[in-house]
């Protein structure tokens, strides 16, 4: 049956405990399927995504509260019912607050590349990271990675190849087209997008 309710007027979650996971079905009362964004940035990407997938939920996890307030304006704005966002770390996020085997999707473009040698540790995608997004993922579940950072992009192939638990798969088109803020001003300057999915094959 389609929900008619309006819109929340906030769409920003409020943590009543950091040590506790999330219910979701007190985010989303319509049981769809959930997807995550880690690292939303100014929701470019995920209120379009949103707006274009009705038949879906989203959370948009964030850690600046300039960025969160911009989902919240965009997705109010397009009166979305299907979007949320959180202001935490997005490795916190998905090893403690996120309940096991929700996700059906994860996307995470252009996070921090932490170029200097000495500062890669702070890598979200790191040999840790398959492990945590295995945990987060429902079976058959996808991983979306986007970077303009060359080595970076290496170090996403090598950590999810060395996971025998995930499979490389294909991007489908339609996401792809769908850019993110860094995406469009790197891609305005002629700098390529590097982009690889892995698919949770338990």
């Amino acid at each position: 049956m389609k929900n008619n309710s309006p819109p929340p007027d906030n769409l920003l979650i409020t943590l009543s405990s950091i040590v506790e996971r999330l219910d979701i079905s007190q985010l989303f009362t319509n049981g769809q399927p959930l997807e995550v964004e880690l690292g939303c940035g100014d929701a470019s990407f995920l209120a379009e995504y949103a707006r274009r997938h009705p038949e879906r939920n989203f959370i948009g996890v964030e850690r600046l509260m300039g960025r969160l307030e911009k989902l919240d304006k965009k997705g109010r704005r397009l009166g979305l019912k299907n979007v949320r966002g959180l202001r935490i770390e997005s490795a916190y996020f998905l090893e403690y607050l996120l309940p096991p085997h929700t996700a059906t999707a994860l996307h995470i473009y252009f996070p921090d590349p932490w170029p200097k040698k000495k500062h890669r540790k702070h890598r979200l995608i790191n040999e840790g990271f398959p492990a945590l997004a295995r945990a987060a993922l429902a079976p058959g579940g996808t991983v979306f990675l986007r970077t303009d950072d060359a080595d970076y992009f290496q170090q996403m192939n090598e950590v999810f190849a060395a996971a025998d638990f995930f499979e490389k798969t294909e991007t489908p088109v339609a996401l792809a087209e769908i850019t993110t803020d860094f995406e469009r001003d790197f891609n305005a300057q002629g700098i390529p997008t590097l982009r690889v999915a892995y698919r949770n094959c338990e």
